[in-house]
């Protein structure tokens, strides 16, 4: 998992003025609304007993209480009433949880996870449908026993449409992937393919049978660091583009939020209809992905033999090692969410952290990856 990178961790209509936990990268989260609007977010972990801030209240619509004991927290993470101590006696230099930056846009709440400054961050993906009125939006999700760098392959994957999706989009008799040219920079890659799907079924199929109809189909298909995958759709009547965010739970569980936008069909009423046809295909591709070994991409390009119609796959491996190299890899030997049961709570660190070097000391929690005393393990 990569951290120092926006990761789009809920749908934003889901936001309100009480805490909601959300998980990714195996770390909780708890978000809430603020009284100006705006969505905070600290990690899920109260210092004094590990309870989890998402299970308290809002104070004056702003600060978070603990549902423990009663510690409030400002959206920047500092503690500002402990009610068990009297009166007069101060707040402990370490009360204090992570605070992570957010961002609003295209339909999701982004939380920045990592502790780069402001100006060195890669970008939030750019999605010009969402503010262009010919598109309507629709917002659909699940969750899949996979790693997310699984799930996500699978979306950039064309040569799997022919035989997973052979009753969707997919045709069985003509499975080859014409060599591709890949567009990019250094946070996305995409690829115009082409493909010669059958002719949709029902409402659309009945649609497309009015339009003259090509040998091939132009599918655009691409990556966003560090987990979302567009996939766009050229119907014969219009333009179906969905964006999928692999939102890792876990090492192996996924949450996929998916926002997809059409230009055809778009009252209200077809909403149900574009959704059912998304969960389709999805659930096509589930029994393949949540059986694929092993369970997590290999770090080794050689561990897996690749073929031209890899192109995009083998890309993104390639910027991840590189990432890889730079330190912004975490693992999931340090998460403190999972199957067993653990002595330390860890989180990946905030901006905060770096931000004020005099404080590097005053955090109760440690930061993903850093060592932990051997001796403080052992149960004497």
């Amino acid at each position: 998992m990569l951290k120092n990178f926006w990761y789009a961790v809920e749908f934003a209509h889901e936001v309100g003025r009480q805490p909601r936990k959300v998980t990714c990268v195996g770390q909780d989260f708890v978000l809430w609304r603020r009284r100006n609007g705006q969505v905070a977010c600290l990690s899920d972990l109260c210092v004094h007993r590990g309870a989890a801030l998402s299970m308290g209240y809002l104070v004056d619509e702003e600060r978070i209480t603990c549902p423990y004991h009663g510690w409030e927290y400002e959206p920047d993470g500092t503690c500002v009433k402990i009610p068990a101590n009297p009166e007069g006696r101060g707040i402990p230099r370490k009360a204090r949880v992570d605070s992570y930056p957010v961002a609003e846009r295209y339909g999701m709440v982004w939380i920045f996870i990592g502790d780069l400054p402001e100006e060195e961050r890669p970008p939030i993906p750019h999605i010009p449908q969402h503010d262009d009125p010919a598109f309507r939006a629709v917002y659909w999700q699940t969750t899949v026993e996979a790693n997310y760098e699984r799930t996500l392959e699978n979306v950039v994957d064309a040569a799997h449409t022919p035989f997973v999706h052979g009753t969707a989009f997919g045709n069985p008799d003509k499975p080859a992937i014409p060599d591709y040219e890949i567009t990019g920079d250094d946070w996305h890659a995409e690829a115009d393919i082409l493909l010669s799907p059958p002719l949709p079924k029902g409402l659309w199929g009945a649609l497309a049978r009015r339009k003259e109809r090509a040998e091939h189909v132009t599918v655009s298909n691409g990556w966003y660091l560090p987990n979302i995958v567009k996939l766009h759709v050229r119907l014969p009547f219009g333009d179906l583009i969905l964006y999928d965010h692999n939102i890792p739970l876990g090492q192996n569980r996924t949450l996929v939020k998916i926002v997809g936008y059409r230009n055809f069909f778009t009252g209200a009423w077809a909403d149900a209809n574009a959704m059912k046809r998304i969960s389709r295909i999805f659930e096509q591709d589930r029994p393949v992905v949540e059986n694929q070994r092993p369970e997590l991409l290999p770090f080794d390009l050689s561990a897996e033999l690749h073929l031209r119609s890899d192109a995009l796959q083998v890309a993104y491996r390639r910027r991840r090692q590189q990432l890889i190299d730079q330190g912004w890899w975490i693992g999931g030997d340090d998460i403190i969410t999972g199957d067993g049961p653990r002595r330390e709570a860890t989180v990946v660190p905030s901006p905060a952290r770096r931000d004020n070097p005099e404080l590097a000391r005053a955090w109760v929690h440690k930061a993903r990856g850093e060592k932990i005393d051997e001796s403080a393990r052992i149960a004497k």
